[in-house]
Parts: C-alpha cells; sequence; structure tokens
C-alpha cells in the first residue's frame, strides 16, 4: 500500500473510443493508515451524510474457495475522514466472513453483503444489528435465501434491492421491513440477463443500475425491473461497479482487465451520463504509469472527488479534479 501512497499521479487527458477525460491527481499520502491496523481487501466504499468514505474491507483474510466458517477478528468497517485522511471510527470485528457490498442510505444506517454467510445485514449508524436477510450459512435461491450476493442500494422511501450474485443471477427488491417483494433476472448475457451481477445503484428517479461484471456491461432498469438500456464495454475486462452522481447527471463505472496468462492488465475508471453515455475514462487506458489495480468499488463526492479500493494492492485511493 505504501508504495501506491506515495505515488503522485497526474492523469492527463487522453483519448478512448474518441472520448476526452478530465484531468484528476491522486491525493498523496491518503488515507492516513497507522501500522495496527490491518487493511486488507477494500471491497465496498460508501460515503454517508457527513461525506466522509466508509470501508468494508476483509483484514487479513483474502478471497477463498470453498469459504472459511471462521469470522475475521479485525475491524471491517473503517470510516475515513475524506479532507484529513484519517480513520476516525472502526468496527466490525468477530461478525463477517468474506466482506463484499456496502451501502450507506439517508438515515445513516450501514447496510453489507457478506458472501461467505450469504447474508445481507443492516446496522445503525452506532453499529447496532437491525436486520438481517438471508439464512446464515445456507445458500439458495428462493424469497429467503441468497447464493452469495454481491450489493444493496436503498431508495429513497427504505425499500432497498439486492444482487445476487455470485451464484444467482438476479435482482430482489424488498420492502423497507424485509420482506420480499419480486425479483428479475437469469442467468445468461442478453437483456435483464446476468453474468455475476456485482454492484447496482440507484438514481433520483428510481432507475437501477446493474454492474453486469462478467457480461462487461451496465444495465438500466426501472423501479420494476423493466429494462430501459444498456452499455458494452468495447474493452475485454470485467464491469466490477458503479456509482450515480445524480446532481451532476454522472454514472462513474470501474472495470478490470487480464492478460489470457492471467497477468493484471488494470483498471479504468469510466464516466457516463445517466443514459449510458460514455464521456470518459482513465486509468490503464491514460499516460497511469503507477501500479497495476484491480478496483473493486467506486464512489465519488459532491467536490468531484473519486475514491476506488484495489484489492489487487489492499489499498483505498483518492483521485481528485485539477481542471
Amino acid at each position: 500500500m505504501k508504495n501506491l501512497l506515495l505515488l503522485l499521479l497526474i492523469i492527463y487527458s487522453c483519448s478512448v473510443e474518441n472520448k476526452t477525460a478530465g484531468q484528476y491527481e491522486l491525493v498523496n499520502n491518503w488515507p492516513l493508515v497507522s501500522p495496527d491496523v490491518k487493511f486488507g481487501n477494500p471491497t465496498g466504499l460508501a460515503l454517508n451524510s457527513n461525506q466522509n468514505l466508509v470501508v468494508f474491507h476483509r483484514g487479513s483474510r483474502s478471497w477463498q474457495n470453498p469459504m472459511p466458517t471462521e469470522t475475521i477478528k479485525e475491524n471491517t468497517i473503517l470510516e475515513i475522514d475524506t479532507n484529513s485522511g484519517k480513520i476516525i471510527n472502526s468496527w466490525g470485528s468477530d461478525i463477517f466472513i468474506m466482506p463484499h457490498g456496502l451501502e450507506v442510505d439517508r438515515e445513516g444506517n450501514i447496510w453489507v453483503s457478506d458472501v461467505g454467510l450469504h447474508q445481507v445485514i443492516k446496522f445503525d449508524p452506532l453499529g447496532n444489528q437491525v436486520m438481517i436477510i438471508g439464512e446464515k450459512n445456507k445458500p439458495g435461491n428462493d424469497e429467503d435465501h441468497f447464493n452469495l450476493p454481491t450489493d444493496i442500494a436503498v431508495a429513497k422511501d427504505g425499500s432497498f434491492y439486492v444482487s445476487d450474485g455470485y451464484g444467482n443471477s438476479r435482482i430482489i427488491k424488498f420492502s423497507k421491513n424485509g420482506d420480499y417483494l419480486f425479483e428479475w433476472g437469469i442467468y445468461g448475457n442478453s437483456k435483464s440477463e446476468f453474468n455475476i451481477p456485482h454492484a447496482l445503484d440507484l438514481d433520483d428517479k428510481g432507475h437501477v443500475y446493474v454492474a453486469d461484471r462478467e457480461n462487461n456491461k451496465i444495465q438500466k432498469f426501472d423501479s420494476l425491473g423493466n429494462f430501459i438500456a444498456q452499455w458494452k464495454n468495447k474493452s475485454v475486462g470485467q464491469l466490477y461497479s458503479i456509482n450515480v452522481n445524480n446532481l451532476e447527471n454522472l454514472l462513474v463505472g470501474i472495470d478490470y482487465t487480464v492478460r489470457e496468462n492471467g497477468e493484471p492488465v488494470g483498471s479504468d475508471i469510466i464516466h457516463f451520463d445517466l443514459d449510458l453515455n460514455l464521456k470518459s475514462r482513465f486509468g490503464r487506458s491514460g499516460s497511469y504509469s503507477g501500479p497495476k489495480a484491480r478496483y473493486h468499488d467506486v464512489q465519488i463526492d459532491k467536490k468531484g472527488n473519486i475514491f476506488v479500493g484495489d484489492i489487487l494492492n489492499n489499498s483505498v485511493q483518492m483521485f481528485r479534479p485539477i481542471n
């Protein structure tokens, strides 16, 4: 992680698919992580009402197959002051098996998906557990079970969507109280079909955006699951995550590419409007000269700063616009 945080990166305009990216710099020495913090794969990111970054990470654990059964002993949820880079809160020890998705709703509640537990768990702003969806350690494909759920998105009315996920190729909607409402999606590569729906987000109009990882595309639906549009990544790779910025009518996505021999090529950060028109991209496609990255989640704040969780180098990065 240190080698990343010691780099000052300026990414100049680059032309990809006839689109031009703005300029960003990687903020040096951010975040400030003390030696006693075991910072593992940062799989989930979210911004709370204070515009602080909440990070869901795996501590000393890495992805395993089959899944382990013991919980992670380190604190797995961190809150980072985005201005100072300091960790101002940490908790979540001895709860999770394999952290994955993260959401902070309008009331400050923290939602996580654990692919090892096959559960979605809701905590209040103080970290008290208030809701569990799914049966612990019991995968399934019915109304009461998940199979490796990947992400959560909470609507204005408190209802929420879950991308389910690695084992099931579906999106499920639940009521505010956690009652099953409906679902859509099957395995495949056509419209309304998924091959690992890896992340999802909502805009202010209630549209649902899904990062369809192995199909390497983004799909857009209305609140009832009716297909609206899709964007297919022309670069060979995987579309890992997305985040909506309603203030700027902007969607930010991240992808990851490897060579046929498994060697990492790296990740791009991609900008769209909310109609899924590509605006720009930067990262491996531009003049980026830093270490190869594997971005797993992305967030953009009100200032236009972009935060990414890199599971290849076990780091969180902050990119600041400089134009």
